[in-house]
C-alpha cells in the first residue's frame, strides 16, 4: 500500500487531485499537475474531516478506500534525506540559466565546464555532466572529469537502493535532440529527486537550458544506472 503525502509527485497524485475536485464540497478546483502541494494537502484534510477520518492530510489505506483509489505498488522508495552534502550544493544552483543574448554566455555555466577535460567556454555546449562534475567537486569528491553524461555510469559505486541525491544516468529511447536535455547522444545525468512507476524526477543542469527539477517519463527514457 503506497502512502501519498505532502510533496509527492506523479500520476497517483493527479488521480487524487481529480477525485478531490469531485468529492470535496465545495470543490477545491485543484490544478491537475501531479504535485501534492499545500492546496492538495488542505483538500485532503477537508475530505478526511467530511468522512470522519483522522485529518492528517496523509492519504493512507482508509483515505484511499474512501476515495476509491486502488492500492498501488511502488518499485522504489526515495528517502527524503540527502545521500551526501552534494544535494544541498546542487539545490543552491537552481535557476542558473543560459544567457539568451547572442554571443553572451553565463559565467557560472562556463565555470561548470572547467571541471571537465573539454573545458568549454560557452553555455551552449551540453553541460549536464559539467554541472554534476562541478557539484561533486564542491562537495570534496572527484567527478569523472568528462563532459559526457555516459561517463557517470563508471563513477563511484552502484546504488542498489536509490535515494535523494543519487546520481542517475538516463537515455532517451528514440534518437534526436530535445530541449529537455540538449543532448545529441540521448544520454543525460542528474541528481535524483523522486521516483515513481512512471517518472523519474531529476535536479540537473541543461534541463530546458537551466538548472532545474524536471520529470522524465519512463516511457520515453531508460534509466541506465544509479551511482553513489
Amino acid at each position: 500500500m503506497a502512502i501519498i503525502k505532502l510533496n509527492a509527485r506523479g500520476l497517483e497524485v493527479k488521480k487524487l487531485q481529480l477525485l478531490l475536485n469531485s468529492h470535496v464540497i465545495p470543490s477545491p478546483n485543484l490544478q491537475i499537475d501531479g504535485h501534492f502541494g499545500q492546496r492538495t494537502h488542505q483538500a485532503v484534510v477537508a475530505f478526511q474531516r467530511a468522512k470522519g477520518l483522522v485529518p492528517d492530510g496523509v492519504v493512507g489505506s482508509k483515505t484511499r478506500t474512501a476515495l476509491g483509489l486502488k492500492p498501488i505498488s511502488v518499485p522504489a522508495t526515495v528517502s527524503t534525506t540527502p545521500l551526501a552534502p552534494w544535494m544541498d550544493i546542487a539545490v543552491a544552483e537552481l535557476g542558473v540559466a543560459e544567457d539568451s543574448l547572442p554571443g553572451q554566455h553565463n559565467a557560472r555555466i562556463v565555470e561548470y565546464h572547467q571541471t571537465t577535460s573539454l573545458k568549454a567556454t560557452d553555455d551552449e555546449t551540453p553541460w549536464c555532466s559539467s554541472f554534476v562534475n562541478w557539484v561533486i567537486k564542491q562537495s570534496g569528491r572527484n567527478g569523472t572529469n568528462s563532459a559526457a553524461a555516459k561517463s557517470w555510469l563508471n563513477w563511484g559505486s552502484e546504488a542498489t537502493t536509490p535515494t535523494r541525491g543519487t546520481i542517475v544516468v538516463i537515455k532517451k529511447k528514440t534518437p534526436g535532440m530535445t530541449q529537455a536535455t540538449g543532448s545529441a547522444t540521448g544520454f543525460h545525468v542528474g541528481f535524483l529527486v523522486s521516483l515513481s512507476p512512471t517518472h523519474v524526477r531529476l535536479l540537473g543542469g541543461n534541463q530546458s537550458n537551466r538548472v532545474k527539477e524536471s520529470s522524465f517519463s519512463l516511457s520515453a527514457y531508460d534509466i541506465k544506472g544509479y551511482r553513489k
